[in-house]
C-alpha cells in the first residue's frame, strides 16, 4: 500500500499543472452564422478531434453516417443535431450544448441554427455567452443572416468574435478570398463597437486549423488555430451593479421566520449590510443568510438564498432587494433593443406584457427605429416585422426596475408576452432610462409634476382644477420613486 502511495507521488508533479493552469469556469461560446455555412459539422469536428468523443459514440456515429465522405469520415453534424427533424432535413433548428476541453482549458459550446425562422433560438445561445464563432461560407462571404447574427450577438453583449471562414477548401486555399472577408467582416464589427476580432480560414470537414494546423496547405496563414484562439479567449467581464435580489418567493414556515427566496443576480451580500426593496423604497438590514443546508456569511450572484432581514417589511413575489449605496434604474420609461420574433412582429402601441425575473408588468411599446442589415443604418420605424431588430420606448403602467444590460445582464433582460396568445414575442435589453418623464409630452400635452401630497391636495382644491378634476390624473408614489422622477426630469 504505502509502494502505491509513493508511486502515485512520484507521477503527481507531472498531472497536476495540468489542472492548475485550466481556469476555473468553462468558456462559454456559441457558432453562429447562415444556413449551410458549417456550425455543426465544426463544432462536431471540435468534439472529435478533442478527443471528447467516447468510443460508443463513435460506434454509433459511424452507424448513423451511412455512407462516408471521401476522406473516409463519419458526419459529425450528427453529433450535436439529434432532433429527428434535424437529421431527415440536415439542418439545426434547436440549440444544441456540449462540453470539450483542450490542455489548458475547458469550454461550453452551443450550437445555434442559421434559418431564419430560428433566430429566436440564435438568441437564446447568445445570451449566456463569452464569445461568438461566427461562421462564413467562404464561397459566399457574409450573407443578411450572417450580419443579424453578429448583431444580436454585438446587443446580447458578446465582444470577442472569432470569425471563422470555412470550407476554404472549395476556393483554393486562396488568400485574397479570406483578406476580403476578413476586412468586410472587421468594417461590419466596428459598426457594432466590437474589437476583437480573430478571423481563420478553416476546413471544418478537413480539419484545417480547427484543432490542428492547415500551413500544409495555407503555408501564408501563421495566425492560430480555433483551439488556440479558445484558449486565449477572456471571460465576460464581471457585472458592474451591486447587490441584486430579485424575489422569486416569501418564505414563512412559522412565526418566527420569514424570509426571501431568490436567486442572486448581481454583487454580493452579507449580514449587516443595508438593503433596499424596490419599488417601495423601505429600508432594512440583512440580519441572514440562509441556504438548504446551512447559514451563510456572504452570498454572490448565482447563489439561490433565502435572505432574512432585520425588521418587518412589505415584500412580495416581483420586488428586488438591492444594495443600499448601488440601487438600479426606476422610473415609467425606458428604452430598449428588440428583437421581434414572432410573424405579427411588434406593433406600435400595442401593450404587451413584459416579465423580466419574477416581476411581469403591463407596457406599451412604441417602435422608434429598425435596423438596416444591408447599410448598417437604423431606419425610422413604425412597427418591427419577425426577427428585425429595433430600438424601441417602453412606456410602464407602475415603476419599472431595470439595470442597463451592459451592466447587468440578469437584470436589464426581459421578454415580451402577447396577452392574447400568450406567446413570447420579442427579446430585449434595456439600454436606459428615459430623461423625459417631465414637461410637456408630444403626444397628449399632458404634463407630469411630482409634488408633496400636502402641496398637490392644495392645488386640487383651488377652482380651477375642481372644475376639471375628470381631467387629472394623480398617482401617489414614494419619496424614493418621486426623487427618480426628478431625476429623470433633470436628465
Amino acid at each position: 500500500m504505502t509502494a502505491a502511495i509513493t508511486a502515485l507521488a512520484a507521477e503527481l508533479p507531472d498531472v497536476l499543472p495540468a489542472f492548475v493552469t485550466r481556469d476555473s469556469r468553462p468558456l462559454r461560446l456559441i457558432t453562429c452564422g447562415s444556413v449551410d455555412d458549417g456550425k455543426s459539422t465544426l463544432i462536431g469536428r471540435l468534439l472529435w478531434d478533442t478527443k471528447a468523443v467516447k468510443e460508443d459514440q463513435a460506434a454509433t456515429l459511424h452507424r448513423d453516417s451511412g455512407k462516408q465522405n471521401d476522406l473516409g469520415l463519419p458526419d459529425f453534424a450528427l453529433l450535436l443535431d439529434g432532433l429527428q427533424a434535424e437529421r431527415e432535413q440536415g439542418i439545426t433548428i434547436d440549440v444544441a450544448y456540449r462540453y470539450f476541453a483542450s490542455d489548458k482549458r475547458s469550454f461550453i459550446v452551443a450550437d445555434t441554427p442559421g434559418h431564419e425562422q430560428y433566430t429566436r433560438n440564435m438568441a437564446t445561445g447568445a445570451s449566456t455567452a463569452d464569445l461568438a464563432i461566427l461562421l462564413v461560407d467562404a464561397r459566399t462571404g457574409l450573407l443578411e443572416q450572417t450580419r443579424r447574427h453578429a448583431t444580436i450577438a454585438s446587443l446580447m453583449g458578446i465582444k470577442q468574435f472569432v470569425l471563422a471562414v470555412n470550407k476554404f477548401d472549395l476556393v483554393g486555399y486562396d488568400r485574397a478570398v479570406f483578406d476580403r472577408i476578413a476586412h468586410d467582416f472587421k468594417e461590419l464589427a466596428l459598426t457594432l463597437g466590437v474589437r476583437q476580432v480573430t478571423a481563420i480560414p478553416m476546413s471544418a470537414l478537413k480539419g484545417e486549423n480547427v484543432v490542428y494546423s492547415g500551413a500544409a496547405v495555407m503555408p501564408w496563414y501563421d495566425g492560430q488555430t480555433l483551439v488556440e484562439a479558445l484558449e486565449l479567449a477572456t471571460l465576460r467581464s464581471a457585472q458592474t451593479t451591486g447587490f441584486r435580489l430579485p424575489v422569486q418567493r416569501v418564505c414563512r414556515p412559522g412565526e418566527s421566520f420569514r424570509g426571501y427566496q431568490g436567486t442572486v443576480a448581481g454583487g454580493a451580500v452579507k449580514p449587516g449590510d443595508g438593503v433596499v426593496i424596490l419599488p417601495s423604497g423601505q429600508i432594512a438590514n440583512v440580519k441572514q443568510i440562509v441556504t438548504f443546508d446551512l447559514v451563510r456569511n456572504a452570498a454572490v450572484a448565482g447563489d439561490a438564498i433565502t435572505l432574512v432581514l432585520d425588521r418587518q417589511v412589505d415584500v412580495s413575489r416581483g420586488d428586488m432587494i438591492v444594495s443600499l449605496d448601488s440601487q438600479p434604474q426606476s422610473g415609467l420609461s425606458f428604452d430598449a433593443h428588440l428583437v421581434a420574433l414572432q410573424p405579427d412582429g411588434i406593433q406600435p402601441g400595442k401593450r404587451y406584457w413584459l416579465k423580466s425575473g419574477s416581476r411581469r408588468q403591463r407596457v406599451q411599446v412604441n417602435p422608434v427605429s429598425q435596423l438596416d442589415l444591408k447599410s448598417g443604418k437604423w431606419n425610422p420605424a413604425e412597427a418591427l416585422a419577425m426577427n428585425a431588430i429595433g430600438k424601441v420606448h417602453l412606456a410602464f403602467d407602475e415603476a419599472a426596475i431595470f439595470d442597463p444590460y451592459e451592466q447587468n445582464r440578469s437584470t436589464g433582460a426581459f421578454i415580451l408576452i402577447d396577452p392574447d396568445t400568450n406567446n413570447t414575442v420579442a427579446g430585449g435589453m434595456i439600454t436606459a432610462k428615459r430623461a423625459d418623464l417631465g414637461g410637456l409630452n408630444a403626444n397628449d400635452g399632458r404634463v407630469i409634476l411630482s409634488l408633496p401630497a400636502d402641496l398637490a391636495e392644495q392645488i386640487m382644491a383651488t377652482e380651477l382644477l375642481a372644475s376639471r378634476r375628470d381631467e387629472v390624473e394623480t398617482r401617489r408614489v414614494t419619496n424614493a420613486a418621486a426623487r427618480d422622477l426628478i431625476d429623470g426630469i433633470d436628465g
